[in-house]
């Protein structure tokens, strides 16, 4: 009777049982609702083959395409206040920072960090939308800070990797500070000659947008990012009249002069590196490449001859 219980029944529930699926095993395009299986997407660096459509990806990954064998060294960053204004609406802002902290394994929602990009020498700072939709706070204000004054003290260029929602609420004066604090900062960085590169995700909003996401030497975006200050219905709702189809989309942008490129995700890297070599006014390092065995011998020949 035992054998029964203890090997018949669990075969006969484990025929029965449905089989769990992993839940990120397939991720819908939200433009054309195309399944894509999540190893395809991530081998093209989160850009959806078909339709073009580029997904919001970590810091982390940031990093990893754009600097050299994704090797870069974290730049440490001053601490601040956590809650300054003792906020509280429906929960603490503590509260709220211990789940995004958790969520995310950041500090805030900008990280520094400086590496190579093609053989050169650069500084880079990125906003992580996952991080309570990258708003800008006291913390974030000093990352950014932190990696403009590295790259002064290191003669480097400067990217910025902008995407946010705006000023954090729940600091707020002490939010709305950073924007000309980073002003500053970034004024210090042209003075000193070394370029500063913009580069606007998906989304770039607000005090972000009115501050330094709107100051660089050259301001790249992705394909179909919203970039603006206020949002499409507050703006329709303010004017009382309907926007143009891709409003705010970088395209529409683009063709309005307010921005210089909108650049693949798959060329950002290669497109940053040119730009900052032609405003150093230095010449671009290529790879050295290998000869064959055949193409040496071949090469030794004319020679003798």
């Amino acid at each position: 009777m035992n054998w029964i219980n203890n090997v018949i029944r669990p075969k006969i529930r484990s025929f029965l049982e449905k089989r769990e699926v992993p839940e990120n095993l397939w991720i819908k395009c939200p433009e054309t609702g195309e399944m894509v299986f999540h190893l395809d997407l991530e081998a093209n660096q989160w850009v959806v083959p078909n339709s073009n459509f580029h997904m919001r990806i970590s810091s982390k990954k940031r990093f990893e395409y754009l600097f050299d064998a994704g090797e870069y060294t974290s730049i440490e960053t001053p601490e601040v206040s956590s809650d300054p204004l003792k906020f509280r609406d429906q929960r603490k802002y503590v509260d709220r920072l211990k789940e995004a902290k958790a969520k995310t394994e950041m500090n805030d929602s900008v990280i520094v960090g400086s590496g190579k990009v093609n053989g050169y020498e650069m500084t880079a700072a990125v906003q992580d939308f996952a991080f309570m939709a990258g708003s800008l706070g006291m913390a974030a204000g000093e990352a950014i800070i932190r990696g403009m004054e590295h790259a002064l003290e290191n003669k480097t260029p400067f990217i910025m990797f902008a995407a946010s929602g705006g000023a954090r609420m729940q600091e707020g004066i002490f939010s709305l500070m950073q924007m000309p604090r980073t002003t500053a900062t970034v004024q210090m960085l042209r003075e000193a000659g070394l370029p500063y590169i913009v580069v606007m995700t998906n989304p770039t909003y607000g005090g972000v947008t009115a501050s330094y996401a709107m100051l660089g030497d050259v301001h790249l975006a992705e394909p179909n990012a919203l970039i603006g200050f206020a949002g499409q219905r507050v703006i329709e709702q303010t004017i009382r009249e309907k926007l143009p189809e891709g409003f705010q989309r970088s395209e529409y942008l683009y063709d309005h002069g307010m921005i210089d490129m909108v650049v693949h995700r798959h060329d950002l890297k290669d497109t940053i590196s040119n730009l900052c070599n032609l405003l150093m006014k230095r010449e671009a390092q290529l790879p050295v490449l290998k000869k064959e065995p055949e193409e040496e011998a071949s090469t030794e020949v004319v020679a003798t001859s």
